[in-house]
């Protein structure tokens, strides 16, 4: 495995690579990695001759009460990870090299109706962040594909509808969640949950799995929905789950289902003590 830090040695590597004519695939990350993001990468190297992962925590996808300087970084422990599952190149910008000419001066980028709702109504900003920062990391690293993981379905979701949008030349693949035996989806995030709220942090997805059950069933009017969406909510709180949504929504507008579609996700995010967890589970109406 090679290591960069410059758009220079990233194109010079790439230009190599394209002469052979082999397919890039390209796993774009915030570091400090776990089993979540091996599969990614394994998932990549199957789809593609090399395969590049960046480590680059992105400061514009932070809000004002979330603390950019206290992102765990775990640069040695990422490389060992990396090197294990057969990365072959690792991109670890600064900051200066992805926004030049600074935050406030950056270039902005936003998709209307889907950035601003569920996770987006509660933190703002973060969305077009993300989406900045991967339009630039496309276009440093030019791959052919580019693998997100589900468990963040409405990440996945907005980065699917830019590169359509934008008609970049890239496919993107989705990863499965990758969960723990009791079901928890892993998540970086998992680290902050004390001994006591791990026990009951799988809550979620035992919540979202009935909810996806109930929908195939058959209980699947919007006044179905409704309640079934409230009940998972009351039974989250009573757990000790502090609910920022639990929401039935379609799987192509992020928005309630009209009456015809068929294709929804059940999608939750919910604070436990420290740890803010998001989760999803799709299922078809009958």
């Amino acid at each position: 495995m090679e290591i960069v830090t410059s758009v220079e040695e990233v194109r010079k590597k790439i230009k190599e690579w394209r002469a052979g004519n082999r397919k890039i695939g390209f796993v774009p990350t915030m570091g400090n990695l776990h089993e979540g993001h091996s599969a990614l990468i394994r998932q990549a190297r199957k789809a593609a001759r090399f395969t590049v992962v960046s480590t680059f925590v992105n400061p514009m996808q932070f809000g004002p009460n979330e603390d950019f300087n206290h992102y765990p970084r775990t640069p040695e422990l990422d490389e060992e990870t990396l090197r294990r599952v057969g990365c072959d190149l690792l991109y670890r910008p600064q900051v200066e090299e992805i926004y030049p000419r600074g935050l406030k001066n950056a270039v902005g980028i936003s998709v209307p109706g889907f950035t601003d709702i569920l996770c987006g109504a509660k933190r703002p900003g973060h969305f077009e962040g993300v989406l900045n920062v991967c339009n630039r990391l496309f276009n440093i690293v030019q791959p052919d594909l580019a693998v997100f993981g589900e468990k963040d379905f409405q990440q996945l979701t907005i980065i699917k509808r830019m590169v359509e949008e934008l008609r970049m030349p890239l496919t993107i693949l989705a990863g499965p969640t990758v969960r723990a035996p009791d079901g928890l989806a892993i998540s970086s995030r998992n680290q902050y949950l004390d001994e006591e709220d791990r026990k009951i942090a799988p809550r979620i997805y035992e919540e979202i799995s009935m909810a996806a059950e109930a929908i195939e069933s058959g209980s699947a009017s919007l006044t179905d929905i409704l309640e079934i969406e409230s009940k998972a909510r009351q039974a989250l709180t009573a757990s000790g789950f502090e609910v920022d949504y639990f929401s039935v929504v379609s799987v192509n507008t992020l928005h309630k289902p009209s009456i015809s579609e068929s294709d929804l996700v059940v999608l939750c995010a919910a604070s436990l003590g420290r740890a803010r967890l998001i989760d999803n589970k799709r299922c078809t109406r009958i």
